[in-house]
């Protein structure tokens, strides 16, 4: 993979005048140490993979993301697999005094893995796979659309370290979580939105959903369902009431997903749930 190597430094070999390259990479070799004036991204797809930079060794899982800021000594150690490699002219960015504070982000290699907040983490899964797809299907555009979506992560991770959650002050995030809790009391056969919660709270998505979290015990999807299935379970009981029109009046647009969500939740689906309820109230008389 490297072609240019003087000493220590490598050369990377754009092609078509391009400011990056990308490789599906399935080779099993060592790439001795070196450092390049790229931003480097690294995803395991099959098989984890290992890179040892400045002196300190990452060891990513599949889907994990490991990335390496400019002028990062680092080598890659022989490991059978596979996984992307994405390389971005850091003088693209570094160039442009408006982009200096979003590059600041990176100023060690970062590893995102099961530490991370699994939205953010799939999300910049999802921007990697972006450029590999656009870089596959290159076009007259894409070297834009490229552009955005390295930017697009970059200003993600840069939010993310900027939400970094402080638990000192807990009774300021109590507070705050009762108030979204009685929300959702409120408003839960409504279309209620993670975004809206979180700019409501006064945070990112990603921010919220860690206090979310920390503070319910579960995800906002999961304690939002949670309390539509109770209120669906009083409202089943009135046979007058059909198992679709119980699924509107809680907030579920699909009753596919209100089964399913049922099902996941009580172990059963609506219908048997109505009949086992009508079964046990028969038997008590």
């Amino acid at each position: 993979m490297i072609v240019h190597l003087d000493g220590d430094f490598e050369t990377v070999d754009y092609s078509g005048n391009r400011c990056f390259l990308l490789y599906d990479n399935v080779e099993t070799e060592e790439y001795p140490i070196h450092w390049h004036n790229a931003i480097e991204m690294i995803m395991p797809l099959m098989n984890p993979f290992a890179a040892i930079c400045d002196n300190k060794e990452y060891l990513m899982k599949e889907r994990d993301i490991l990335i390496i800021p400019a002028g990062t000594l680092h080598t890659l150690k022989a490991q059978p697999g596979r996984r992307l490699i994405f390389l971005f002219d850091n003088k693209t960015i570094d160039s442009n005094p408006a982009l200096n504070d979003l590059y600041s982000v990176l100023k060690e290699p970062l590893l995102i893995n099961g530490d991370f907040d699994e939205e953010f983490r799939a999300s910049m899964g999802g921007l990697l796979k972006d450029i590999y797809t656009l870089y596959s299907n290159f076009g007259e555009m894409t070297e834009v659309y490229i552009y955005i979506k390295v930017l697009t992560m970059l200003a993600r991770v840069k939010e993310y370290k900027l939400n970094t959650v402080n638990y000192d002050d807990d009774e300021k995030y109590m507070e705050k979580f009762g108030s979204i809790i009685k929300y959702i009391e409120k408003n839960y056969m409504y279309n209620i939105t993670l975004d809206d919660l979180a700019s409501m709270a006064g945070y990112s998505k990603y921010h919220f959903s860690r206090i979310f979290k920390r503070y319910s015990r579960t995800t906002f999807i999961a304690f939002l369902n949670q309390r539509r299935i109770k209120a669906a379970e009083m409202l089943l009981l009135d046979e007058n009431i059909s198992i679709t029109e119980a699924a509107m009046q809680v907030g579920f647009s699909s009753l596919t997903t209100f089964n399913r969500v049922f099902r996941d939740i009580k172990g059963c689906t609506p219908s048997e749930f109505r009949k086992l309820y009508k079964n046990n109230n028969n038997n008590e008389f």
